[in-house]
């Protein structure tokens, strides 16, 4: 796709942004709608290919591809009244926001495919989970990094309700910094420390031939550290509420 468009430019349209634009090779021509005029206003300066449209059906009318990111809230009134034609790819990258929906609000035959574009797409670092598998859509989010498509969305909302833990997994970190610091650790040091660690984790991860499971094993030592935290913090009640938590989202995504 040589022309693409985003309508809501906020974190994640930001990442697309410069994942596609700071790679190697030819970049696209990217349209972005004007809304968050900070945002678009720095990336329109930063790249010669990147440019602010008047509002966002001169996105739409410019672009083969646009990627629709305001927020759930937001859908309506940025989108009321646009006319997208059927030859255009349209993905939605909306959470709790189906298909079937942003068909009727857009009133076009046009394919829509959902996505999970995360922060990492600036790196080309993420696998993107689309829905339903599209081959031009497919490619696009190959280049971000990789891409995993699904059958349906049932399977995607699953997906996307794990994307729901990220800040949770930030916040425990902060805790474990925070927690050193009130035992009279510099701050700094601290938050260095942990980074570290679980960056360290981070590398153990892209080892695709151990399960986590067995990644979890490797780290631990019967009767160690490593197991007293899991087995009396992270105990059968910690689970249990933390799948209660993911299961009542997964109904909201629904």
């Amino acid at each position: 796709m040589k022309r693409i468009g985003i309508i809501g430019v906020g974190e994640i349209g930001r990442a697309i942004v410069v994942g596609l634009c700071d790679g190697a090779g030819e970049s696209p021509e990217v349209f972005l709608s004007p809304r968050g005029a900070g945002t678009v206003a720095e990336l329109s300066e930063r790249y010669e290919n990147v440019r602010v449209c008047a509002d966002n059906q001169e996105v739409v009318d410019r672009s083969d591809l646009v990627i629709i990111a305001v927020r759930r809230q937001d859908r309506h009134g940025a989108l009321a009244g646009l006319s997208v034609d059927d030859d255009k790819i349209v993905i939605n990258v909306m959470a709790g926001v189906g298909n079937d929906d942003l068909r009727q609000t857009l009133a076009t035959d046009a394919p829509l495919v959902r996505a999970i574009p995360l922060p990492a797409v600036r790196e080309r670092r993420s696998v993107t989970v689309t829905c339903p598998s599209h081959p031009a859509v497919n490619a696009f989010f190959e280049h971000l990094g990789g891409v995993l498509p699904v059958e349906d969305e049932a399977a995607f909302n699953v997906f996307s309700a794990l994307t729901g833990t990220l800040t949770t997994h930030y916040s425990y970190l902060a805790t474990l910094t925070s927690w050193a610091t009130g035992h009279g650790i510099d701050a700094g040091d601290a938050d260095r420390y942990v980074r570290d660690l679980f960056q360290a984790v981070g590398r153990a991860l892209g080892d695709g031939t151990r399960s986590l499971h067995q990644l979890a094993a490797d780290h631990e030592t019967p009767n160690g550290s490593n197991e007293r935290i899991r087995t009396t913090w992270f105990g059968p009640a910690n689970s249990e509420a933390l799948n209660k938590a993911l299961d009542d989202l997964l109904a909201d995504l629904k």
